[in-house]
């Protein structure tokens, strides 16, 4: 007999990633909402806080500065002031006062904070405690997450709702859903234009920021994507293999898709002798295995760079204003499965329930590393080759791309997995300044424009909401530096490695939040999970 967790781990795996188009569906296991916020979780916002002396990355794209003094009043930035010159004596004269508060950054930098537009919040059979998702993005200078979905329709706007108050520590949440969400669809089917269009009312009506498509037929594609528009909400997809061979990214963005996530459906817009992917005979898209190892072989069968269907779809893309939103880090397993198992984070701040999810087996999403072989790991190699070429190609022609991490699978942390997907961005060859962009800017660029509405966060100017992270160390100069656990280094003067200390606050809505206390509490969560299950505690 089927256990009761096996179910829900069957029935995430089938919601989160087959999606079927045509019938309604509930958005995954249960969570636990976050704990209302106590009196030592954050502190603010303030009358006037000052923080003093820091050197500014806006987000913009454009070079540090520094030192500057950036004024905040209550949750909105006043101004940023530049105070003197590098190593030379700041004229106190010159700098603003009259500060409730004041954070000495000397020698710190600060930047926006990180917008995630690829999250989820666990669920039941792996991290089931909202809170726990909550404090890893915030500890990692996560301040905006994309949930799609980050729960059922109800659970994801009700925390919504309660972070916007902040009355809970957690980032701002935008709440995306597919197609069927909602207790009035639990028992519907939406099998026609005009049903899909109805859903998408009621989706508006119920105060939803956009929809998380799958390849759906041309039809319900379009009313989708249409009606969409029509309430000002945003759209992205993953293109399911399932459904990709009639709805390709170069479809899906012609109908105005605004954010294609992962790599579904790129690479079948630009092959040369085939229509759809020549999979093995004995194919079986249930094993997760045949999926996500046989995807990774469409490398050699598009036209290569530079050649006349690469380019006609990067101008094409452009001019459709379309975001990708690569999602690098969730299969880079796929390449080295040894080094995303065995990751520095795991034994502090896994979850043994979020471990056992991730363990191969047959059911949950992810875990399908029956039998990775070397061949397995060469063909994502060369995969990662292609889709990065394409990817840094768009981004050099001004097309927008976004970081968005999907964790909770494959081995890859809330958080910690944001981190890795801007070092890979970094990879394909972005400058590191336009990586932070990608995380912050363009992030917010996003989530603003199907709203017709200038943005509210992702750049460090006055009149823009008070979302900030102060770091200890260069970013720009290392990005392992935002990781939660640091980046090893060496100090000459013991002879011994240490690690950087990282990010020290990270500051939503101009509420100060102690990202070592945030990660602290994750590390206490893990080791009271461990202790109840009889494991030991690993520090």
């Amino acid at each position: 007999m089927i256990s009761r967790s096996q179910l829900q781990i069957a029935l995430a795996s089938i919601l989160l990633t087959l999606a079927v188009p045509a019938i309604a569906q509930d958005d995954g296991p249960k969570m636990i909402p976050a704990p209302d916020r106590g009196a030592d979780d954050g502190e603010g916002p303030y009358g006037r806080l000052i923080i003093r002396g820091a050197t500014l990355i806006d987000g913009t794209g454009a070079p540090p500065i520094g030192p500057v003094d950036i004024v905040i009043e209550n949750n909105r930035i006043v101004e940023v002031k530049s105070v003197g010159y590098p190593g030379l004596p700041i004229d106190e004269e010159n700098r603003p006062t009259d500060a409730t508060r004041e954070i000495d950054a000397h020698g710190q930098y600060v930047m926006p904070g990180i917008v995630d537009m690829h999250t989820h919040t666990g669920g039941s059979t792996k991290a089931p405690e909202a809170e726990y998702s909550y404090k890893l993005w915030m500890g990692h200078g996560i301040t905006t997450v994309r949930g799609v979905p980050s729960g059922n329709l109800e659970f994801s706007l009700a925390e919504k709702e309660r972070s916007a108050r902040n009355e809970i520590v957690a980032p701002r949440i935008f709440s995306y859903h597919t197609l069927g969400s909602g207790q009035e669809y639990e028992d519907r089917q939406i099998l026609t234009p005009d049903e899909a269009r109805q859903w998408v009312r009621y989706l508006a009506d119920k105060g939803a920021d956009g929809l998380k498509l799958n390849s759906h037929r041309p039809a319900i594609m379009a009313a989708l994507l249409e009606e969409a528009e029509e309430h000002g909400l945003g759209s992205t997809a993953h293109l399911g293999q399932m459904g990709v061979a009639q709805m390709n990214a170069q479809d899906a963005a012609r109908l105005g898709l605004g954010t294609l996530t992962h790599y579904y459906g790129l690479f079948e817009s630009m092959y040369e002798n085939h229509d759809v992917q020549p999979w093995p005979v004995d194919m079986n898209y249930n094993n997760e295995q045949h999926r996500f190892g046989q995807v990774a072989r469409q490398w050699s069968l598009i036209a290569g760079r530079g050649s006349e269907k690469w380019q006609t779809l990067l101008e094409e893309f452009k001019a459709l204003d379309f975001t990708l939103d690569p999602t690098f880090g969730i299969y880079s397993a796929g390449r080295d499965v040894m080094r995303v198992r065995n990751a520095d984070w795991h034994k502090e701040y896994t979850l043994p329930t979020q471990w056992d999810f991730y363990t191969p087996n047959r059911e949950s999403h992810g875990a399908y590393w029956f039998y990775w072989t070397t061949h397995d790991e060469v063909a994502w190699k060369n995969f990662y080759r292609v889709w990065m070429q394409f990817v840094n190609d768009y981004k050099n022609m001004g097309g927008r791309v976004t970081v968005g991490s999907d964790s909770g699978f494959i081995y890859q942390l809330y958080g910690f997995g944001t981190i890795l997907e801007m070092e890979m961005l970094q990879e394909a060859g972005f400058h590191p300044l336009e990586v932070v962009r990608s995380a912050t800017m363009h992030g917010a660029q996003a989530l603003y424009d199907p709203k017709g509405e200038e943005i509210q966060f992702g750049v460090i100017r006055p009149g823009l909401l008070a979302d900030l992270i102060i770091v200890r160390e260069n970013p720009l100069e290392n990005l392992k530096v935002l990781y939660g656990t640091g980046a090893v280094k060496l100090n000459d003067e013991t002879g011994l490695p240490e690690r950087t200390e990282g990010i020290r606050y990270t500051i939503k809505d101009g509420i100060v939040y102690d990202a070592e206390q945030l990660l602290a509490d994750v590390r206490r969560m893990v080791a009271e999970q461990k202790a109840e299950r009889g494991e030991p505690v690993e520090y």
